[in-house]
């Protein structure tokens, strides 16, 4: 299991995924204010003002999906889909960053923190693990082939 190339892929990405629980997202300055975005919403000085629920069931799920992905090792098929839904779900995410950062501050500056490129990184190293996948499927067909 651990010894495939694409089962390092989703461990790397689903340890990018869970870093997003610890890590700030962004810091946006508003009137002389202060907030932080992360995984619990926007808050200032503590206290929640924009509440990130939904950022928290994304986050969550896609992590979900990475590690039940890492044990489908035998069911290589349902594990590329499982990845491609992750990688939707990822790029929903990206749209909830988008949502929570300028349409609820318009105007206001914004400054991403490195936490932001995770799902990015992960959706590559998806993509290239459903790759990986997909030659070792073929790689089975034409054994079975010549049986």
């Amino acid at each position: 299991m651990i010894q495939r190339i694409q089962t390092l892929y989703i461990l790397f990405a689903s340890i990018l995924i869970g870093l997003l629980f610890a890590l700030p997202f962004a810091e946006i300055a508003a009137n002389d204010k202060f907030y932080l975005f992360n995984i619990q919403g926007i808050m200032h000085d503590g206290v929640v003002v924009e509440s990130g629920l939904p950022i928290l069931l994304f986050v969550g799920i896609i992590l979900i999906i990475h590690l039940v992905a890492i044990f489908l090792f035998k069911k290589r098929i349902r594990q590329m889909r499982l990845l491609v839904f992750a990688i939707l779900l990822m790029l929903g995410l990206f749209g909830m960053f988008y949502f929570f950062t300028f349409y609820s501050f318009k105007g206001f500056e914004v400054s991403f923190k490195i936490a932001v490129v995770f799902p990015l990184i992960a959706i590559i190293l998806d993509y290239l693990a459903i790759r990986n996948i997909g030659k070792d499927e073929a790689l089975i067909r034409s054994i079975d082939r010549i049986r």
